[in-house]
């Protein structure tokens, strides 16, 4: 019989593409997820009955405990940016992870692999940041042969980082950033996917890895990369971290006293202290080079799904070429 992985949030963004890539590889993939009805694209990345979604709330022992039994690998892929109702970073992102760690420890699980992020610090000012760290001394003091991926900003045809600022661009002729000096290393979310499938099969050895991209860009240019891609001319504007800090706080009280009915998605003040910070590989970690994976560049994946964001969209290409023609 083929081998079992339990991926928790494996509908979600990372998490989709290591299900897709542990089916190729013949493994029965077990997606954990709050939603199954939600989750059903999932189905025809293996054979039929090879890939299913199931319910599960990390937060639960006994739902963990369910979705966890008979498997030989686990990945825990969930995690959130903002605090929403019960779902904070404590709550998610170091006592879940903590649980998923300990309740395969207890099941005799030989291999787990954590989705973390650069920055994780214990002693940091953000409480994502030290949620993340917490999370990940947690998943080590159950399961110390765990394999941590900490990835910069990811990017693919889903993310929340291109698309949404691409959208945002739609809106008029400015563009604000927060932090517009800060670096990042964007890697590609199925480079991600890659390292974690080598750490549930066994071919990377246990420990920490920070994945970054081959290119290291401040945000500003980042976001005039992404206007080159999808032809527009927007003025990128740095807003300052004391305003960008008011505003936070303004968006975070709005979602407290709406007792979470109206949440905050545009900016919160914990996001911007994380913008405050570099979001790059150290320069002594073990990386990309160590697995053996060369990662994907920014330009080569792009255009690939940022093209409806164009004035005339997938006709771009098309009404270009007919100008040369005049």
């Amino acid at each position: 019989m083929s081998k079992l992985v339990t991926i928790y949030g494996g509908s979600g963004f990372v998490g989709r593409y290591v299900a897709r890539r542990m089916a190729r590889l013949g493994w029965r993939v077990r997606v954990a997820v709050r939603r199954p009805n939600e989750a059903m694209f999932v189905k025809p990345y293996g054979a039929v009955g090879q890939v299913e979604p199931v319910f599960c709330n990390i937060r639960d022992d006994a739902s963990v405990r369910a979705v966890m039994q008979g498997a030989d690998a686990v990945v825990n892929c969930v995690g959130v940016l903002s605090e929403i109702g019960k779902n904070g970073f404590d709550a998610v992102q170091a006592e879940g992870a903590g649980r998923i760690a300990r309740i395969a420890a207890e099941s005799g699980v030989s291999r787990m692999v954590q989705i973390s992020a650069i920055g994780a610090d214990a002693g940091s000012d953000s409480a994502y940041a030290r949620s993340k760290a917490a999370g990940e001394a947690a998943v080590l003091s159950h399961m110390p042969n765990a394999v941590i991926l900490r990835p910069s900003i990811i990017f693919g045809p889903e993310d929340q980082f291109f698309n949404r600022f691409a959208g945002m661009s739609q809106l008029g002729p400015v563009l604000p950033v927060v932090g517009a000096d800060t670096l990042f290393q964007p890697v590609y979310v199925d480079d991600v996917a890659l390292a974690a499938t080598m750490g549930a099969t066994g071919a990377a050895a246990p420990g920490i890895y920070e994945l970054g991209g081959p290119e290291v860009a401040s945000f500003r240019t980042l976001m005039m990369r992404m206007l080159a891609v999808i032809r527009r001319r927007r003025l990128v504007v740095n807003m300052p971290f004391a305003v960008a800090g008011i505003m936070g706080f303004a968006f975070d009280m709005l979602q407290k006293l709406s007792a979470g009915l109206i949440p905050n998605r545009m900016i919160t003040r914990d996001q911007v202290r994380n913008l405050a910070r570099n979001n790059i590989v150290a320069p002594d970690a073990r990386g990309f080079d160590v697995l053996g994976i060369t990662p994907t560049d920014m330009g080569a994946v792009l255009p690939d799904y940022l093209w409806r964001f164009r004035p005339s969209g997938q006709y771009a290409a098309i009404k270009e070429s007919a100008r040369n023609l005049r």
